[in-house]
């Protein structure tokens, strides 16, 4: 229904800033082409993809490649699904957007806009592994429905540390949380977080003093990136 995943696109006023960020927890860049017409950036640990983009959009939007899109933007709105926007016109690179019940942005474009890296060049983050792109929701059922009708599984809900739904596809994980928390995050996973916590905060990394709730602050931590991106770091038991 949605394509193939292509990335988390953010807004980063300042992409240098948030390169050598990214760089200093051993994200590598991918080789970009010269779709947009402003300046724009890929990282990537090989299994997770953020697109850095210098331009005002509802950030962050979860960014999906669809061939023939003007075609399938009405199978879209035969499903109910009302579009944000479409740019659709045949001078246009063509993309169109849409909206989760919780807000969330979801957009499709017609071609990937860059190239991964060599994957000698790939190396694992220090931040652990990427479990999923956490989303704020109110209503969980309804939501997971919603994800559901694009091609999800979602799974039984999980109530520790907080209610969560996974809603499961080849590309990507939305996790939809059902918590206090102000924003989506980007979260990651190892059994030593703590450790990888410890070391993070020894290099000066902006750390809010802000959990969801019944998360232990021993065990877990908000990362928070130059452009404002939260990565949520969890310690996984298993």
């Amino acid at each position: 229904m949605l394509g193939r995943f292509l990335e988390v696109s953010v807004r980063a006023p300042d992409i240098l800033e948030s390169l050598a960020f990214y760089e200093t927890l051993g994200f590598v860049q991918a080789r970009v082409g010269d779709t947009r017409p402003y300046s724009y950036a890929i990282v990537t640990d090989g299994r997770f993809c953020l697109g850095l983009h210098a331009c005002e959009f509802d950030s962050p939007s979860l960014t999906w490649v669809h061939a023939d899109l003007a075609v399938h933007a009405s199978m879209l709105e035969s499903l109910g699904i009302e579009l944000d926007f479409s740019r659709l016109s045949e001078d246009a690179f063509h993309e169109l957007g849409f909206r989760d019940p919780s807000g969330q942005l979801v957009t499709l474009i017609e071609a990937r806009t860059w190239s991964s890296p060599p994957a000698g060049e790939l190396r694992p983050s220090s931040l652990g592994y990427f479990e999923e792109y956490g989303v704020p929701v109110t209503d969980v059922a309804r939501a997971a429905a919603f994800w559901d009708s694009l091609g999800f599984i979602a799974f039984e809900p999980e109530c520790v540390p907080f209610t969560r739904v996974v809603a499961s596809h080849r590309d990507l994980n939305v996790g939809l949380y059902e918590t206090d928390l102000r924003r989506p995050v980007l979260t990651f996973s190892d059994p030593q977080m703590p450790e990888r916590i410890a070391a993070l905060r020894d290099l000066g990394h902006r750390m809010p003093d802000r959990l969801p709730r019944g998360m232990d602050p021993r065990e877990n931590a908000l990362l928070e990136a130059p452009e404002g991106t939260w990565l949520l770091l969890t310690t996984d038991a298993d």
